[in-house]
């Protein structure tokens, strides 16, 4: 009945045991890119949150070094002939950080408490594709519905309600991480808290102290804890990327997780190889309100679209860091034969397009000598501010003025989540699996987490409904497409630039391999002297 055992990913994971075990431990201090709105893995949403979460729990698979996906709790998994049904077989030795043995009852636990409507997870529909789940979040049924079994304590079925070529990758994601039952029924939502949460990572929580720092000591009880060199990990959250640098450069942190992109020269010049520039898959866009009487028009959002200088950003703020983008979907992604459609203003000249800007709003009665105002808000960053600055320059030559908002990054993202009012808001999206799907679902109309632009398209839904029930994967690619190009068409996003990751790593920190996610587990990660 099963093929497609993974056994041999165990070797990758052997491989990766173990580099961290020449150096001395030590204390890791790990600049991020900014407070956790939360450590509570079923409402999380941030890379920042992510980086921790991942130091502090272990989901049945995880990320390797080179983003490789490998056995996590889970040894060993099979796949069904019909590709609905996974089954994995749990650890022995995997044990929560109290002593507790973790069992296939926990992720039943936790995958039906995502799932639970009462949780608030806004991030719960990306494990829609597990049977009965999506009626589960949405109050239609119950959560002992959901196709996730413990067969006995070490064997956990998962059963899908439709075949998904990258559900296992999809494990990786911080909400697939299992929480410690008996903790979260204790001590409810305060389960997060120092000294009252239990993880099964290679990491405990020792102290979250806001604004300065969030402690992370080794885990005894972690079944590779021989192979964890580092004794401690200090989070600490910078906003301000030319902050950690500094610290970088004072030797008070070991890496930073971002660069000011006006940096990038100097840093290369001084530190050569200790700057880490790679291709990331993600896209850097500004979400458009729809409810808004003025962008709510879809020429308007095409003419702002066409008005932004692109190769400006990329070469000149982000210093040739990103790359202009010209679909919302990044180029290089899985599963997406063809890639994204061509959009025919993007062939123009820069001029020609200003000009066509300038033409569909003047028809609107907008022009320079006759403005509207609207509201850019972005969160707290010098590269995010002068990015708004040169496009708020290049949208008032079309009568388009703009007054910025500025928040910190926990509150910018609760207040798009929460759909608080705004009218343009700058945001990004690192792919969390490498599949278009994972772009193109935030702008389903029943998306409350991350349709920050309120898009409302029942062709678009259509299309991505075909899309996730077609398991041929080239007409599926297709169906993608043309849900793509209603996107370009519509402009819920405007999509800027694809990221690339820009780190800077200490050379005494050994185990950093750049890769596509710019994942880096502190438990493969060592220090020199």
């Amino acid at each position: 009945m099963f093929h497609r055992t993974m056994k041999s990913a165990l070797l990758s994971a052997t491989i990766v045991a173990g580099m961290a075990g020449a150096a001395s431990a030590a204390t890791y201090m790990r600049g991020n890119d900014g407070n956790p709105e939360t450590l509570d893995q079923h409402k999380t949403s941030t890379v920042a949150e992510a980086n921790i979460l991942r130091d502090l729990y272990e989901g049945l698979v995880v990320y390797t070094p080179s983003a490789e996906v490998a056995p996590g709790v889970a040894e060993e998994w099979e796949v069904s002939d019909d590709g609905l049904t996974y089954t994995f077989k749990l650890r022995e030795d995997a044990m929560w950080s109290n002593g507790d043995p973790v069992t296939a009852q926990d992720f039943v636990y936790s995958l039906q408490r995502i799932m639970k409507p009462e949780t608030g997870a806004k991030y719960a529909n990306i494990l829609y594709p597990i049977e009965n789940a999506e009626a589960v979040n949405k109050g239609e049924a119950e959560p002992e519905s959901m196709g996730v079994t413990a067969v006995d304590d070490k064997t956990l079925e998962i059963k899908l309600g439709q075949p998904t070529p990258f559900f296992i990758e999809l494990l990786t994601h911080q909400t697939g991480l299992p929480v410690h039952p008996a903790s979260v029924e204790e001590h409810g939502a305060d389960f997060v808290q120092p000294g009252k949460m239990v993880s099964n990572g290679a990491f405990v929580l020792d102290a979250n102290i806001l604004n300065d720092k969030i402690v992370l000591k080794k885990n005894e009880n972690f079944h590779g804890a021989d192979d964890v060199a580092l004794d401690m990990v200090n989070y600490l959250p910078f906003e301000d990327r030319a902050t950690c640098v500094r610290a970088w450069e004072a030797g008070e942190v070991h890496s930073c997780s971002d660069l000011p992109a006006e940096d990038i020269a100097r840093l290369k010049d001084e530190h050569g190889d200790a700057v880490r520039v790679a291709p990331y898959l993600g896209t850097y866009y500004y979400a458009l309100n729809h409810e808004d009487e003025f962008l709510a028009d879809p020429e308007v959002r095409q003419a702002l679209s066409m008005a932004i200088d692109r190769v400006f950003l990329a070469e000149e703020i982000f210093q040739g860091t990103m790359v202009p983008a010209e679909s919302f979907v990044p180029p290089g992604i899985g599963n997406y034969s063809g890639g994204s459609p061509e959009i025919e203003y993007f062939g123009m000249s820069m001029l020609d397009r200003e000009d066509k800007a300038a033409e569909i709003l003047e028809a609107k009665g907008v022009s320079p000598d006759s403005p509207v105002t609207i509201e850019l808000m972005y969160n707290t960053s010098e590269n995010h501010k002068n990015a708004a600055t040169a496009i708020a320059d290049m949208w008032s030559n079309l009568g388009v003025n703009v007054e910025f908002n500025v928040r910190d990054a926990s509150a910018h993202y609760a207040h798009l989540r929460d759909r608080g009012d705004f009218d343009v808001a700058r945001a990004g999206w690192i792919g969390d699996y490498s599949d278009p799907q994972n772009f193109l679902f935030m702008v389903e109309s029943d998306n409350d987490g991350f349709n920050y632009a309120r898009y409302d398209n029942a062709e678009y839904d259509q299309l991505m409904d075909e899309a996730a029930a077609e398991t041929d994967l080239e007409k599926r690619s297709e169906i993608l497409k043309k849900a793509e190009a209603l996107f370009m068409r519509d402009l819920p996003f405007i999509p800027l630039l694809y990221y690339s990751s820009r780190s800077l790593v200490s050379p005494n920190l050994s185990g950093w391999e750049d890769n596509i996610q710019n994942v880096h587990a502190s438990r493969y990660l060592s220090l020199s002297e």
